[in-house]
């Protein structure tokens, strides 16, 4: 009886080896069961949330369209919010070329005529000019006013700064053919032009000088 207590108890050990080291082994694979499903797990929620991310970039790789071609995606939370994301753009443009402003006369190499300017004739001819319009004596001390200011009735009186030419100094100076094809040179043609103009701006040559008082110019 003593000899088969000792068989039984010296068997106990190795029973406990065998049931430890299997014990390891199960947990082992379950540890390693549980690895590989989680791995698995993830690679399946990323391709659902981005197909594209697990792709391999190639030059042959085509971009595919996520969202139906709709520009904006608008994110609707909980109450009165809204989120919208859009998707930035650009376009490129040719840089326009250079276009060169029109000249004037003040920079197209025009110069007045050589002339000897005669003041008194054209006062003169201003005179006779005012009367047939009919209008008073007064109006001429006007003209005689508002031209003695902008030209000096020279006719061949010329601001390079602008451009403007004659006695009434019209701007340009090539406004005045339409009174006459020799306005460059002719007092008579530039007053017929200058009353034109005076009658149709402002009524009578009083009504030029006092704007031309009150502006400094007419």
């Amino acid at each position: 009886m003593g000899r088969h207590t000792g068989i039984e108890q010296g068997a106990a050990p190795a029973n406990t080896a065998r049931t430890a080291t299997g014990t390891r082994s199960a947990v082992k694979q379950g540890v390693t069961v549980v690895f590989a499903f989680c791995a698995a797990l993830s690679f399946v929620a990323i391709n659902l949330v981005d197909p594209n991310a697990g792709a391999t970039a190639t030059p042959d790789r085509v971009t595919v369209d996520r969202f139906g071609g709709a520009a904006i995606q608008a994110l609707e939370v909980d109450g009165d919010y809204t989120i919208d994301a859009s998707k930035e753009s650009y376009a490129v443009e040719a840089k326009p070329a250079y276009v060169e402003p029109a000249s004037t006369s003040a920079s197209s190499g025009w110069a007045p005529p050589a002339v000897t300017p005669d003041p008194g004739s054209a006062q003169a001819y201003a005179a006779t000019a005012v009367a047939a319009r009919g209008w008073a004596t007064t109006e001429f001390d006007c003209l005689v006013a508002l031209w003695n200011k902008e030209s000096g009735w020279r006719v061949n009186a010329y601001n390079a700064g602008s451009g403007a030419y004659g006695i009434p100094q019209a701007l340009p100076g090539s406004k005045m053919a339409s009174a006459g094809a020799d306005w460059e040179t002719n007092a008579a043609t530039q007053v017929e032009w200058g009353l034109g103009y005076v009658q149709g701006r402002y009524g009578t040559p009083c009504g030029a000088w006092a704007h031309s008082e009150s502006i400094g110019w007419y």
